[in-house]
């Protein structure tokens, strides 16, 4: 018996560990822990969300396999017609079904890093050949880069966090535009996007321009403005040509009973979300302000619900660490390609973005 060879090869994705793990770990109670460091939602759901869950009429039936009544609302929502719309258990289970859907062992994907390791995790796992595109120092994209990438190795998709992760960037609308024109399936992964300037994202989505596009994917999530992370429901809206293939292949029952429910009342109560998400984008604001006030740390621009600090001056993963250990705040660390010697700090509550910022002044000074 053995495994399909390429797999040993493939390193594992690193997740967030849970609360409760990481609170034993630190020998804290979970309450002791500021968590910022995997983009959740502090706010959590809305209490109509957690009323509707506590009161769930049929947990005992197995969900819509077509999730019609959660299409139908993100069609109201959107304005993109539910033929159009595909939900999934969160939208990375709809990055790797467009990949099984599509790719054959071999074929090319192109990836722009530094950014979402699922791209190219999920690629890898079935076979295919991630070509990555480094971005520019600045996280823009390389255009030029991609267009000879794409002569040259013949992708068929290319995958795009706008607002990318790990440092908030968008794309401009000129360089979409001319990544459109391109002979390739264009996956637009707009998880971030409600907390771009525009409430709501309304005129920085590219969702209601798929209908009318061949090779335009845009994908989005309830994990982060909706606080719907641990229930795991996303949805994308996909050209009519891709979805036939996609309902057949995708797992039956895959958004379950109670995250359908939680994003149809999430929806219902859009202007309690919006209002939310105004509360998150003025604290990352005052949050980037206040982070440029330490020498050591160098905030990006974001458009998302976190801020990426290159730390100079100090070490990352130190400073991570002791953060962690001495004063129970939790941000991620990075040090690869493009992100040496980083951390990301996901916006909390004012209490907790406090803490950090008080804890900074222990450890960095100032």
């Amino acid at each position: 018996m053995h495994v399909r060879p390429h797999l040993e090869d493939i390193p594992p994705y690193q997740p967030i560990e849970p609360f409760e793990v990481l609170a034993e770990r630190l020998g804290r109670r979970v309450d002791q822990i500021v968590k910022l460091d995997a983009n959740e939602n502090p706010y959590g759901p809305l209490p109509a969300v957690r009323q509707a869950l506590a009161t769930l009429a049929f947990p005992h039936i197995y969900p819509d396999p077509e999730s019609r009544a959660l299409r139908r609302a993100l069609a109201e929502f959107t304005g993109v017609p539910p033929q159009f719309l595909l939900a999934g258990a969160g939208a990375d289970e709809l990055i790797d079904l467009l990949i099984r859907v599509l790719l054959e062992p071999g074929d090319r994907v192109l990836n722009c890093p530094p950014t979402f390791g699922m791209y190219a995790f999920d690629a890898s796992l079935h076979n295919a050949r991630v070509i990555n595109i480094p971005r520019r120092q600045d996280f823009s994209l390389d255009l030029e880069a991609i267009r000879r990438a794409v002569a040259e190795y013949q992708p068929r998709l290319l995958f795009l966090a706008a607002p990318n992760n790990p440092d908030g960037s968008l794309p401009d609308p000129e360089t979409l535009e001319a990544l459109f024109e391109l002979p390739l399936l264009i996956v637009l992964d707009e998880a971030y996007i409600e907390f771009s300037d525009d409430a709501l994202g309304r005129t920085r989505t590219r969702l209601q321009e798929v209908p009318n596009r061949r090779n335009l994917v845009v994908l989005r999530t309830f994990s982060k403005w909706a606080g719907l992370a641990g229930l795991r429901v996303g949805y994308g809206a996909f050209p009519q040509w891709l979805l036939p293939t996609l309902w057949k292949a995708k797992q039956p029952y895959n958004v379950n009973v109670a995250a359908s429910v939680a994003a149809q009342v999430s929806l219902e109560h859009a202007p309690a979300l919006q209002q939310v998400v105004n509360a998150l984008r003025a604290e990352r604001e005052r949050l980037y302000q206040a982070l440029q006030q330490f020498p050591s740390l160098r905030p990006y621009p974001s458009q998302a619900n976190f801020i990426l600090c290159r730390v100079i001056g100090f070490e990352a993963r130190e400073l991570q660490r002791r953060l962690a250990w001495e004063h129970g705040v939790l941000v991620r660390y990075f040090d690869k390609p493009g992100l040496q010697d980083c951390i990301r700090i996901s916006v909390g509550r004012p209490e907790e973005n406090e803490r950090l910022l008080q804890a900074l002044r222990i450890l960095l000074g100032g």
